[in-house]
């Protein structure tokens, strides 16, 4: 099984768990419109479309709702199955729907006070560092100082370049991804100017 199997399965449990009302750390969603959302990217390629494509947010979120309105025991199912046989992610599962699973499961775990970051595997890391070394550049683009990232071991990734001494985000690639994302719920530790640690951890690291 996937890493991104296992955390696909592991997020429905969190999900189920929490309960459909259960707040997330994706703004004002609820576990039941996370798992709507997650419905729509895997079951409605034509909506889903509006995730990147600004013109069709507005069609995104109408089916969205739609789909929101069915029962949160029917969604969770849906999202534990997976894309169906007929999904472009289904043949790419293991790659494309790493991040999503992981970090959408944080979503659900970090939302909760008093969580903790959970003890990941050496190879599961290993799996999300590359993970992030393949988004870093797009996640700080809007950097206003150079950047880098950097994990326990002392790897090290340029995420900005600049002038001057860059700011250093370190932390477990877990973490660090999480971060790339746009989560401030993280573990990680940053270096630097003080205002150049202030402006880089105000970043807008949106998609």
């Amino acid at each position: 099984m996937s890493m991104a199997q296992r955390e696909r399965h592991a997020l429905v449990a969190t999900m189920i768990e929490a309960g459909p009302s259960a707040p997330t750390l994706c703004g004002t969603w609820t576990v039941h419109d996370l798992a709507a959302h997650l419905v729509v990217r895997e079951r409605r390629p034509d909506a889903s479309l509006g995730i990147l494509v600004k013109p069709l947010a507005g069609y995104l979120a109408a089916a969205q709702d739609k789909i929101a309105q069915r029962p949160f025991a029917e969604l969770a199912e849906l999202v534990r199955t997976g894309p169906p046989w007929w999904s472009p992610l289904r043949p790419v599962d293991a790659f494309a729907n790493l991040t999503e699973m992981f970090v959408h499961h944080e979503d659900v775990r970090r939302a909760e006070p008093g969580w903790e970051p959970r003890e990941l595997a050496p190879a599961d890391e290993a799996r999300l560092w590359s993970a992030l070394r393949a988004i870093a550049r797009g996640s700080y683009r809007k950097s206003p100082t150079a950047l880098v990232l950097a994990n326990p071991a002392g790897e090290r990734i340029t995420a900005r370049r600049g002038a001057g001494e860059p700011v250093v985000l370190t932390g477990k690639p877990s973490e660090l991804l999480l971060h790339a994302f746009g989560r401030d719920e993280v573990r990680i530790e940053a270096s630097g100017a003080d205002a150049d640690v202030r402006a880089v951890l105000a970043t807008d690291r949106s998609v």
